[in-house]
């Protein structure tokens, strides 16, 4: 029963709670983990992020984080992690850069599915080559949450640590399990974690991978990146940030014509997607400012390398999903 939330546990919704959390979390881990040393895969985003700040808190220098850059991550994410975990709080971080070992296994693989499982296998195999890298290690921490034990079953197969080799016969350390993300953003904020890691968008496992749709190319993921960060940019300077849900752009595997001081082109468009939803099952579509739309669409034309179009897709879920792979 112990995956289960007590009937009697309180929402954390005031700073007071979550600093009663905190004060509960680091006492059962410094239980739990007594002098041994926890490893922790560290992606950058809310769960795996408060879990890192916990566990620097209870243990210190006893927990190693690993960082892995598979080259699908937003523009300045990387940097971010290091800055804030090594930098700020002093972690023992372990940055790798895989980006062109997972770029160089995603060619030429275009189905959805295919793309996801080989993103999976491949951050398993880095972060368990790292792991056995290092001596001691007994602990794994994991950023699990109640929906993901609610919906699979405690597996937190979105964070790829599920399957890891059994030789490492890790004992699992999972902090936040029973809280919701709001609760989770809730004690990050009160864990001082900036505020754009406290409140990062729903992110998917695989990244900018299925966002660059189809086979993923090095230019068409560059581009996916530069336009997601113009967008992302557009919306924080006009009071769009944390009003809006979800909002990222895609770039399809296809090619248009288009002109470009008075020569022909033939070249990608980026999609906007901009949603609102509560639980992303279902979402409806925010109705962005034209002027916006219109300065979001000239700077992605100018600055973006590659593009000559961009759209806007005006589908709510259902009938379509949220994201487009």
């Amino acid at each position: 029963m112990e995956n289960v939330r007590p009937e009697t546990m309180k929402r954390i919704n005031t700073p007071e709670l979550a600093n009663a959390f905190i004060e509960e979390q680091v006492a059962a881990l410094r239980a739990q983990i007594g002098d041994k040393k926890v490893l922790l895969a560290l992606s950058g985003g809310v769960d795996s992020s408060v879990v890192a700040a916990l566990l620097i808190k209870a243990v210190g220098k006893q927990l190693t984080c690993v960082h892995v850059n598979h080259g699908l991550l937003r523009k300045g994410e990387p940097e971010q992690v290091i800055k804030v975990f090594r930098d700020q709080m002093d972690a023992n971080l372990i940055y790798v850069d895989a980006v062109d070992r997972f770029l160089d296994k995603l060619a030429g693989v275009s189905d959805p599915e295919t793309k996801r499982k080989v993103i999976g296998k491949e951050f398993i195999d880095v972060f368990a080559e790292e792991a056995k890298k290092l001596d001691g290690i007994k602990f794994l921490g994991q950023g699990t949450i109640y929906p993901d034990i609610l919906e699979s079953k405690g597996v937190k197969a979105h964070h790829n640590v599920g399957g890891l080799p059994e030789d490492l016969n890790f004992e699992l350390v999972e902090p936040v399990k029973l809280l919701y993300k709001d609760e989770v953003r809730m004690v990050g904020k009160a864990l001082d974690l900036p505020d754009n890691m406290v409140y990062r968008q729903p992110f998917p496992g695989p990244g900018l991978g299925v966002r660059c749709v189809g086979a993923i190319t090095r230019d068409r993921l560059e581009a996916v990146r530069e336009s997601d960060a113009i967008l992302r940019e557009e919306f924080a300077k006009n009071g769009l940030e944390g009003k809006v849900w979800q909002y990222f752009t895609i770039v399809p595997d296809f090619k248009s014509t288009g002109i470009l001081d008075g020569k022909r082109t033939f070249e990608w468009p980026v999609v906007i997607r901009a949603v609102n939803s509560v639980d992303a099952t279902a979402a409806s579509i925010e109705q962005i400012p034209y002027e916006l739309l219109l300065c979001i669409t000239d700077r992605i034309l100018a600055e973006v390398k590659g593009v000559n179009r961009v759209l806007y897709d005006l589908s709510p879920k259902p009938v379509a999903t949220i994201e487009w792979e």
